[in-house]
């Protein structure tokens, strides 16, 4: 039987059904949208995780045609040939009460996707031109009687981009009201990618100009629109919930965390192993799953990215490959980790060494909230497919839920992250050396690579806390991806300097174990980097702390004090 085609990149649902390509059945969507009572919904979910391809779906199966003359530019979509697109899936075989909405409604499809513009001037003149394109998809509208010859001026006027502001932000809402005139039929308004303009205006600087806008746009199309029939809109998160969609009564949001709709974006097990069996490779299942599973959404479990899936099925000789990792620069999420304070870098290292972390999870989410409050940063990134959900308990009146990595493909996403901050501020070859010297115990050599790191990022961490507690966790994070390979990074150091800092731990006995104590001038008791490495040593010394390697039957133990006064560093061994 010939295999049908991988379709990488393909999102276009008409295409995908006509051409040829492996389609996994999401129709049932369709079935959700119907039975909801809410007006509007945004459904959240990471990138590449389907959401444009379910959105072209609902518009082909919705989509009228147009009446009048043989002119629709959509005539595709017509009920007797969106019967051709959808006979043979999911939703067909749930009966006239479903299938009798096909090829109903007049629909408005924007999608914000490519709206990444470096200034509001750039992103507003993108904005226009997306909904001018979607006027000129319906200027079928102004050979019609229905409207006066003012309104079809202005309708012009939004197609050639030269229309007030007023009327691009009541935009939305005018095209829904032309529509009914036109077909006597309320509208379905798509909305695809609606935060993609968000994200990069916080990045670039424009981010409240942007809200304004947005909050009379989608306020004006979706807020009591008694033209509206259903409102779909997709991103990755809910943000800005007090600028945009506040007075959005009717608005019902689904999030990773909600039932609804759960396994209608990303691949679930079952149909990963059915995709792997139609191209003979179900023996690579486990491979697949500890790269590309792990996700969580509602209470499905084993969700699967798509976009990975379907590009190990095309190249899976190559083997297993962070597909989707590639796809983004993750400049929001490295800066964001950057800025991130003692906690936020505490908590990283226990994601990195396997170990769950566990928080408070804010649905309603917004920028602002994440740059000052480290608390929403873990919200941000479990909405965006960074974390995962692995249990959660309720103390109170609160859920805690506890978070870990989903799968190695995300895992290189985090270890890329934190050999960028050595990389920004050490050559590869010192950071190799760095790490030589330390297994080694050459003190010296690592004194100095050392004192070039501190001087090179202090201006480059977060610019809260003191040089010795940046260069801290920097240090561990840096050890955790650096020497996985041999030894396990043990922190203690919860508060102070208490307890040892840093245990490496070898993984074969017969390999140095090594403690590290961090020591920062107490320039009050006029102590001196040398006087503060003696005291380093003599608590590592004082307090036994090898006896933890030794119970291990490790005996082979390195032990480091490193000093710090300003930018100041000093390294001294035993």
């Amino acid at each position: 039987m010939k295999k049908k085609k991988i379709p990488i990149g393909i999102s276009d649902f008409r295409k995908m059904i006509e051409g040829d390509y492996y389609y996994v059945d999401k129709s049932l969507l369709i079935k959700e949208i119907l039975d909801s009572g809410t007006e509007n919904s945004l459904i959240t979910r990471p990138r590449r995780f389907g959401k444009t391809l379910n959105l072209s779906m609902l518009k082909c199966f919705f989509e009228a045609k147009f009446p009048g003359d043989a002119r629709s530019p959509t005539e595709e979509c017509s009920p007797s040939i969106s019967k051709g697109l959808f006979q043979h899936l999911k939703i067909w075989q749930e009966g006239e009460e479903y299938t009798e909405h096909c090829g109903k409604y007049p629909v408005i499809f924007l999608t914000f996707k490519n709206l990444k513009e470096p200034s509001w001037d750039e992103c507003y003149v993108k904005i226009k031109e997306t909904i001018a394109s979607e006027y000129k998809r319906h200027k079928y509208l102004l050979n019609s009687n229905y409207f006066s010859d003012f309104e079809k001026e202005q309708y012009n006027n939004i197609i050639k981009e030269r229309a007030a502001s007023a009327k691009y932000s009541s935009s939305l809402q005018r095209l829904s009201e032309y529509l009914y005139k036109y077909y006597n039929q309320k509208a379905i308004v798509l909305i695809d990618e609606y935060d993609t303009p968000i994200h990069e205006a916080y990045e670039k600087g424009y981010y409240q100009n942007l809200i304004d806008f947005l909050r009379s746009f989608l306020g004006a199309g979706l807020k009591d629109n008694s033209n509206l029939e259903k409102g779909v809109l997709t991103g990755i998160l809910r943000v800005a919930k007090e600028n945009i969609f506040s007075d959005l009564n009717n608005l019902e949001v689904l999030t990773v965390l909600e039932y609804e709709c759960a396994d209608k974006f990303g691949f679930t097990e079952p149909e990963v192993i059915q995709f792997l069996k139609d191209y003979e490779i179900e023996d690579h299942l486990e491979d697949v799953k500890t790269w590309y599973n792990g996700y969580v959404f509602g209470e499905v479990h084993d969700i699967y990215n798509p976009w990975s899936i379907i590009n190990y099925v095309k190249k899976y000789r190559a083997g297993c490959q962070p597909f989707w990792v590639n796809t983004s620069s993750n400049s929001l999420i490295n800066t964001l980790l950057i800025q991130g304070d003692r906690q936020v870098k505490d908590d990283l290292g226990h994601l990195l060494k396997g170990e769950p972390i566990s928080k408070v999870i804010y649905s309603n989410t917004i920028f602002s909230d994440i740059g000052k409050d480290s608390s929403h940063l873990w919200s941000f990134l479990l909405f965006a497919g960074y974390l995962k959900i692995i249990g959660k308990k309720r103390i109170g009146k609160v859920f805690f839920y506890n978070l870990s990595i989903p799968n190695m493909e995300v895992e290189i996403i985090y270890e890329t992250f934190v050999r960028m901050w050595f990389s920004d501020n050490l050559p590869d070859n010192e950071v190799e050396l760095l790490i030589k010297s330390l297994l080694n115990g050459d003190s010296k050599t690592l004194d100095k690579i050392l004192q070039k790191f501190v001087l090179n990022s202090m201006s480059y961490f977060d610019p809260t806390g003191s040089e010795s507690e940046k260069v801290y966790h920097a240090f561990v994070l840096g050890l955790l991806i650096h020497i996985k390979g041999t030894h396990l990074v043990k922190s203690n150091r919860e508060s102070g300097f208490g307890r040892y800092d840093i245990m490496l731990i070898p993984h074969k006995k017969s390999e140095i174990g090594i403690i590290i104590e961090f020591k920062k001038v107490d320039k009050e008791d006029n102590e001196t980097l040398e006087m503060a490495c003696d005291s380093a040593l003599w608590q590592i010394k004082e307090k036994e702390y090898e006896s933890e390697l030794r119970d291990m039957g490790i005996n082979n133990i390195l032990k480091y004090a490193i000093a710090f006064e300003g930018k100041k560093v000093l390294v001294k061994s035993l």
